[in-house]
């Protein structure tokens, strides 16, 4: 799969879900003095995951262009890039993990066709 199929299939399995697709926020975001770039999928949904009500419901879909220069001597290695793209599912007191991690299975398993035996699943117990 390319980018763009991706992209489309993530936006389309989660729309079957009851998901819906918004429009990306703009990269220079305004409103926000805090940061001059969108620098994370999230940064934009702050607001609603906070408990103000988002206008088009509880369950949320997007595709957020993210630009970061923070950790930009980290850029090059296997983690770190400036620019990317961040799909999101976004849930405002809908559902929770359980049914989360059960989606993003289903989608890396049978959407996109990862071999999930070569996926290891890792969990982190605590609160700090």
């Amino acid at each position: 799969m390319n980018t763009q199929q991706i992209r489309n299939s993530y936006i389309a399995f989660f729309q079957e879900r009851g998901h819906v697709a918004v429009e990306r926020a703009p990269l220079v975001l305004m409103g926000d003095p805090t940061t001059l770039f969108t620098g994370s999928g999230m940064q934009p949904m702050i607001p609603y995951l906070l408990g103000q009500p988002h206008p088009d419901g509880k369950r949320i879909v997007d595709s957020q262009t993210c630009l970061r220069a923070q950790d930009i001597e980290d850029v090059g290695d296997n983690r770190h890039t400036t620019f990317f793209e961040m799909l999101g599912n976004w849930s405002m007191g809908d559902y929770f993990k359980e049914q989360q991690i059960e989606w993003m299975w289903e989608f890396l398993s049978q959407v996109v066709g990862i071999d999930m035996s070569r996926v290891y699943v890792t969990c982190y117990i605590g609160d700090e």
